[in-house]
């Protein structure tokens, strides 16, 4: 017997606090960090358009797909599956999705331990008067050193267990409801102060004035993959969040919300960008560094760049501890389900495990450099293994498990909360589910596997 069937189940106590707490596990460093630079370097406004299309064609699909597997099943990510599929290998879809979630948390860990670092650094205005050489130096020499990035990422999964461990309702949808709004008003202000810089112009037009001729097919398949990846779908985070959600509340208002929540905070990350991008010259491809590196060469540059600085940074934070509760709510609610554990004992032993493997990714840019497993380096392996691998699996997967095993009938049930909401578009999800999610997923997961370029 599971802890679950005696145990009262915890559950998300209010509509914004499902939205919060769900657009939070979307909303992460993905949105921030990965987004401007991805869409710089595939043609600004025309990457834009295609991302937005792909949000409304997959991802929407997806995500009320995974919804709905965890509220009709109440259990955990591999739980769901073992309820709603007695007895069928289907529940290895949610050993996928577990297994996703631990391995994405030991290396995003390691990221969000990077900007604790650069918001200390803000604090003490470490940035002053050096050049961008002297900034990458900065960065190279802090990701490669030992102690320092390890002392980050423990504070980092320190604070992410501290929230987990209250519950549901008293510590995810307690923290989200402060921690989104705040992320929300930070945003904006990062946003007013870009686009008021002389120059700022030829930011918003890269942005939003689509150039289809520098479109390219591999560019169109990046898009897909940021659709897919920045709602965090196919690792069991919606699913198990799913499963919190009260049977009266309308599921596709809660995913509506929530991709939009999500869409937006990935466009104003560009607002807050590229206008300064283009204001001071930078290549608006710049890649990973845009943030660690050219970032802070802007901010020293211009009017009040220390407080925005500190504002960019702490921003990033809250974005990387929103997603990271979400991610190991996932392991902590199949320790206690399927497990038996208190979810104490669960979240120190979840967060415990995952710390030790994120040690190696850690240190994979200093000491453990030059030791690589099937040529990639243990942050590069693990990174891999749940972009490539497992979530466009878990992704395939979950929309075949409702398209065909579960069916159009049990689907517009859970959906439709048993008849009483109108489902004028339900033919319209099912198809996208049972054909179109699967195709544009294999791509991803082909395409991501190096498999195919153009």
């Amino acid at each position: 017997m599971s802890n679950s069937d005696f145990t009262p189940r915890d559950n998300f106590g209010s509509k914004f606090g499902i939205v919060a707490a769900a657009a939070g596990s979307a909303v992460g460093l993905g949105n921030i960090w990965k987004f401007p630079y991805v869409a710089g370097q595939n043609g600004g406004g025309a990457f834009l358009v295609v991302y937005l299309l792909f949000i409304i064609a997959i991802g929407l699909p997806v995500m009320l797909s995974e919804f709905s597997i965890g509220r009709r099943a109440q259990r955990n990510a591999i739980g769901s599956f073992k309820k709603l599929a007695p007895g069928k290998p289907w529940y290895l879809v949610g050993v996928m999705g577990v297994a996703a979630a631990f391995l994405i948390l030991s290396f995003y860990s390691a990221v969000a331990g990077w900007t604790l670092e650069y918001v200390a650094k803000s604090v003490t205005n470490a940035f002053a008067e050096k050049n961008e050489t002297e900034l990458n130096n900065m960065f190279g020499s802090f990701i490669s050193g030992t102690w320092r990035p390890l002392f980050w990422q423990f504070i980092f999964m320190i604070l992410t267990a501290w929230i987990v461990v209250a519950g549901v309702k008293k510590g995810i949808e307690k923290y989200t409801k402060i921690l989104m709004p705040l992320l929300v008003v930070m945003i904006i202000i990062l946003c007013i102060r870009s686009v008021t810089l002389p120059g700022s112009g030829e930011g918003l037009a890269f942005l939003f004035r689509p150039d289809f001729s520098a479109l390219s097919a591999d560019a169109v398949l990046s898009a897909l993959g940021q659709a897919f990846f920045s709602l965090s779908l196919g690792m069991g985070t919606l699913i198990t969040y799913g499963s919190y959600i009260g049977k009266n509340d309308n599921l596709t208002g809660t995913v509506l919300h929530v991709s939009a929540a999500d869409t937006i905070i990935a466009i104003l990350a560009g607002v807050a960008i590229f206008p300064a991008v283009f204001a001071f010259g930078i290549d608006p491809g710049e890649g990973p560094g845009l943030v660690f590196i050219t970032l802070p060469n802007i901010f020293q540059q211009m009017p009040g760049g220390y407080f925005f600085a500190l504002l960019f940074f702490i921003l990033l934070a809250v974005a990387a501890l929103t997603s990271s509760i979400s991610v190991l709510e996932v392991v902590v609610a199949y320790f206690v389900e399927e497990l038996n554990l208190t979810r104490r004992r669960a979240t120190i032993l979840a967060a415990s495990m995952i710390t030790v493997l994120g040690v190696f990714c850690t240190l994979s840019f200093g000491i453990m450099s030059d030791v690589s497993i099937f040529g990639l380096v243990f942050f590069d392996l693990m990174d891999f293994t749940a972009s490539n691998l497992l979530l466009p699996l878990g992704g395939f997967f979950i929309v075949m498990f409702v398209g065909w095993f579960l069916g159009a009938g049990p689907s517009r049930k859970e959906i439709s909360n048993e008849g009483i909401l109108k489902l004028g578009y339900f033919p319209v999800f099912i198809f996208l589910v049972r054909f179109v999610a699967p195709f544009a997923i294999a791509l991803v997961f082909i395409y991501g596997l190096g498999l195919i370029r153009f």
